[in-house]
């Protein structure tokens, strides 16, 4: 069964290239890390903090194609951990069917707090063990 996620932290630093977002369980107490990448980080922060650009950046894109193309955003699902590498899918609505697309969860996560409202994260029940099994 899925565990519905927030975002519940992000950590960005200078000195390093892998920058760090947090995972907490909505209605519990278990949260993880993510490794990502600085441009992410970027991306998520400046979505969180509803800082203005001047030109639709990547993910803005990716929200503005799937509605142009008459798609809904549904929400994000983080399905596997493989090797300490996260997997995800992006899940649209069109027509009726439920439309999983493979990406990385540092994307997915972006998109999610692109839409407004903020997209659910899911991450499946197992993953959410093993990460908090590594973390030991």
């Amino acid at each position: 069964m899925p565990v519905q996620m927030e975002l519940s932290r992000i950590i960005i630093s200078e000195i390093d290239d892998r920058q760090v977002i947090y995972l907490r369980e909505v209605d519990g107490e278990r949260e993880f890390p993510i490794v990502i990448g600085i441009f992410e980080a970027t991306s998520i922060h400046r979505r969180v903090n509803r800082a203005p650009t001047p030109r639709p950046l990547t993910h803005d894109l990716i929200v503005s194609v799937v509605e142009h193309l008459g798609g809904e955003l549904d929400s994000v699902m983080i399905t596997e951990l493989r090797d300490h590498t996260y997997y995800a899918v992006l899940r649209i609505k069109k027509d009726g069917e439920l439309i999983e697309v493979d990406c990385r969860p540092s994307d997915a996560i972006a998109v999610a707090v692109t839409c407004d409202p903020v997209l659910p994260i899911y991450v499946a029940e197992e993953v959410l063990e093993e990460a908090l099994r590594d973390q030991v």
